[in-house]
């Protein structure tokens, strides 16, 4: 044996590996971190056949999401980091969760640190068709925040997460003659979607590049909306959105920029309603809205915490050298097929 034998095991053995999650992995993922993963890691497993069968039929909502695995020996899972597409076309994508166990925090801040970043990498280039990609993070979280921005993620937008526990007796309130209170249906989605375009900034609304499937898709019941009849359209919205990591449901509030003379009674009602079947639920507003944050707070809300929404742009470079190759490829076949022809004859000098 060579003396460089050990030393190229050694170095073997300190490669990180970034592989898709298997079924065989489930029995190795018993670091604490990853115990309330486990169900949705199941799930992710057992329709990954499915997802991988119709992803190439129709455009559809996601099955299952993607997961992702980090490992130096096989048997020592030390990140794992969940993605899935937000839109039917998979043009976006969102970053889920992003965990690291005891294994890897025990190499270091900085050994935890490359060990997300090359998950994340992984991750976007396992994306195929994606254009861009999301991710929140907490306001607090500053290790986060720093990953994020290290892999090209920039801040996009800031929301407050009310904590509100709704008394459900509500008053006898009344709507103005020209509003209307209408749930979120596919007849009436086409209304909010053109409600949240008006509310987004307008980066944040062309990397979401959302459709009206996809606000269904990524929409619960009770959504409702107050509808203007006489201009027919949504002028405030409380939708209540799909289940993610928190235990109780959210609702995001959205009110069109030329309606906020609605914070008192209307969006109330709104609320109430779209509350109506919970005991305690979460509500998504701007952080840089000040007058509806004191509305919310004059609810009894109590704010839970601030996260940022951050977005990346992602850019195929390879597909400029595909187009030229796909170019010639046509030039030459359209050479060929041309009829010959003459010569033209060239003069000559005196």
């Amino acid at each position: 044996m060579s003396p460089a034998a050990p030393a190229q095991r050694s170095a073997q053995a300190n490669c990180l590996h970034v592989v898709p999650l298997r079924g065989w992995h489930l029995p190795l993922l018993q670091d604490p971190c990853f115990s309330d993963l486990l169900p949705l890691l199941q799930r992710a497993v057992l329709l990954q056949g499915p997802e991988l069968l119709l992803s190439t039929l129709t455009a559809r909502p996601p099955l299952a999401p993607d997961v992702l695995l980090a490992y130096r020996e096989p048997h020592l899972p030390l990140g794992l980091l969940i993605s899935q597409r937000l839109n039917r076309s998979g043009t976006c994508w969102q970053l889920l969760q992003l965990r690291s166990s005891a294994a890897c925090l025990a190499s270091g801040e900085a050994g935890r640190m490359a060990i997300e970043a090359a998950l994340v990498r992984e991750a976007i280039q396992r994306s195929r068709g994606a254009a861009s990609w999301m991710a929140t993070a907490s306001t607090n979280d500053s290790d986060r925040l720093a990953l994020l921005r290290q892999q090209g993620f920039q801040p996009l937008r800031r929301e407050t997460i009310w904590h509100w526990e709704p008394s459900h007796v509500t008053a006898n309130r009344e709507l103005p003659a020209d509003l209307q209170l209408r749930p979120l249906n596919r007849r009436t989605a086409a209304a909010m979607w053109q409600l949240e375009q008006a509310t987004l900034p307008a980066q944040l609304r062309q990397l979401l590049d959302r459709r009206v499937d996809d606000l269904l898709d990524q929409s619960e019941q009770p959504s409702l909306m107050l509808f203007d009849s006489n201009r027919q359209q949504a002028v405030a919205g409380a939708r209540r959105l799909r289940q993610g990591s928190r235990d109780l449901p959210e609702i995001e509030l959205s009110v069109h920029p030329g309606w906020t003379h609605l914070l008192g009674e209307p969006l109330q009602l709104l609320l109430e309603r779209s509350a109506a079947t919970s005991g305690e639920l979460l509500v998504r507003s701007d952080l840089l809205d000040g007058e509806r944050s004191a509305w919310l707070q004059s609810l009894g809300m109590a704010p839970e915490g601030e996260e940022v929404v951050m977005a990346r742009s992602v850019w195929r470079r390879h597909a400029t050298q595909q187009t030229a190759q796909v170019a010639q490829r046509i030039e030459a076949v359209l050479g060929r097929l041309q009829p010959g022809q003459r010569p033209m004859p060239t003069p000559l000098g005196r």
